[in-house]
């Protein structure tokens, strides 16, 4: 490769962006459900409601995308044979839009707000197949952990830029005036307008357009890509390879059609054992708890001490940036020097350590001991740990959970598989955020309990990738999939 082509460059943008959308959702609802404006408008504490009537009230509208994202999953396989990526791209752009036009619109109305926020992830649930899975089949193999883990790292810019937009609306527009909320929530069009734009400079997918038979032109757009002419041996020998990858899928699935794509996910062993490896993967990742953290991080905060409104939302917009730092040093230098296994152990190793403080300092607080100096002491080193916890599933979840889904299912049912996982991912997502406002209840779990449960099972997560993830830096992607087979 000579350089970075224009058509990369393109594309680590506009489909790399795709990760932002999910983030820049939680970055906004995060805050938005902390905004005074909106917490009147959708009578969140309300008086004629109980504690569990008002968590129902909150989870509901904070889970409602990550409901709709699970039909958007099967979605995107249903489309992605007739389709192509760069076209998938574009109308879940014009979904997000429309969604996003509903809930700005909904003035008080609780169930156009949940309908609007269901469209947005009808919208934006297809992107984590279509972003990992075009940056993956395009992107040299030296490069693929970077360019998959700039669609990682992404979901961090949107966080930041959520969290930033209702920190900047808590301090400049009145508390009784519905802008508080509505303009930080039309950044969602401002993104998926630019990525649209984007979308121009990018080509189709080579492996698209092989299994398509469209040689020719798959021949000029990894030509593109990698900055050789077509006729270059480096082109010949790439096409060749997904040709003869191509062919062998064919041989094993004549006449594909949805049925025999699912025959040949279940039907075979090796497949089945990739599947439930990486479905392990997206279970281990969700419960460990971050993204709750990401979605609730002003209330996290609150209970850890900080009390102003602006306080809270200024230490939640830190927490954005922290998170997106890491998750850059992750893609840019580490995915593919260090490899996936050894950022994912780094990773969580930091993710542990953190959410065992957080346990142990909530634990000694609900037992009365508060008020002195080193309690306080202890509540900054509290805060300090939830940061430390976005620092290291930044490095290890976050990062690895899109590439090994891309890089450890075949070609012949990459779509299918992913489209799978992601129903699996996005359900966790909405039993997660719809279980954490519950179980902080005081009869239930309370928030030490819930914290205890999160660093259970990022120990879990620990022990999985120390013993069962393979090494994948440095391969095609037509070999990493024979790693578990």
């Amino acid at each position: 490769m000579r350089c970075f082509a224009p058509q990369i460059i393109c594309a680590m943008i506009g489909f790399g962006l795709l990760g932002s959308a999910k983030g820049l959702d939680e970055g906004l609802i995060a805050t938005t459900v902390d905004l005074p404006s909106f917490i009147q408008e959708f009578k969140l504490h309300a008086s004629n409601l109980s504690a569990a009537e008002r968590a129902n009230r909150l989870s509901n509208i904070t889970s409602m995308v990550n409901l709709g994202c699970l039909p958007a999953a099967v979605l995107a396989f249903l489309l992605s044979d007739s389709i192509s990526p760069l076209w998938m791209m574009r109308q879940l752009c014009v979904l997000w839009i429309v969604g996003v036009a509903l809930v700005i619109s909904s003035a008080g109305n609780y169930g156009q707000l949940l309908a609007g926020r269901l469209i947005v992830g009808l919208g934006i649930g297809q992107a984590g197949i279509i972003g990992p899975i075009y940056l993956a089949e395009i992107a040299p193999a030296s490069w693929r952990g970077m360019l998959v883990g700039m669609y990682a790292a992404s979901e961090y810019v949107g966080v930041l830029i959520g969290y930033f937009a209702g920190y900047g609306a808590s301090l400049h527009i009145a508390n009784d005036n519905n802008q508080q909320w509505i303009i930080p929530q039309s950044s969602q069009i401002v993104m998926a307008g630019f990525i649209l734009i984007v979308s121009i400079g990018c080509v189709e997918s080579p492996r698209y357009l092989c299994q398509k038979q469209r040689t020719d032109r798959a021949t000029r757009a990894l030509s593109r890509l990698r900055t050789h002419p077509e006729d270059s041996p480096e082109i010949r020998d790439e096409i060749e390879s997904i040709l003869q990858q191509t062919a062998h899928n064919a041989t094993r699935q004549p006449g594909r059609s949805l049925l025999t794509s699912w025959k040949l996910l279940f039907g075979q062993s090796a497949n089945r054992k990739r599947l439930l490896f990486l479905l392990s993967a997206q279970l281990l990742s969700q419960w460990s708890g971050t993204n709750a953290i990401t979605t609730y991080a002003p209330k996290f905060f609150s209970i850890l001490g900080m009390t102003g409104a602006s306080e809270k939302l200024f230490k939640t917009a830190i927490f954005g940036a922290v998170k997106l730092a890491s998750a850059l040093l992750c893609a840019l230098l580490f995915l593919d020097r260090l490899g996936r296994k050894r950022c994912l152990m780094l990773g969580i190793t930091l993710q542990v350590l953190a959410l065992l403080y957080v346990a142990i300092y909530l634990t000694a607080l609900s037992s009365g001991s508060g008020g002195s100096a080193s309690a306080h002491r202890a509540a900054i080193a509290a805060i300090a740990a939830i940061y430390i916890t976005g620092v290291g599933y930044a490095f290890g979840w976050n990062s690895i959970q899109y590439l090994i889904t891309a890089e450890m299912l075949p070609t012949a049912v990459r779509t299918l598989g992913t489209s799978l996982l992601m129903c699996v991912h996005y359900a966790n997502r909405f039993a997660l955020t719809k279980a954490v406002p519950t179980m902080m209840l005081a009869d239930a779990l309370q928030p030490k309990g819930t914290f205890w449960f999160f660093f259970v099972v990022a120990l879990l997560g620990l022990l999985w990738g120390l013993f069962l993830l393979p090494e994948t830096k440095g391969r095609k992607l037509e070999e990493t999939s024979r790693l578990i087979s």
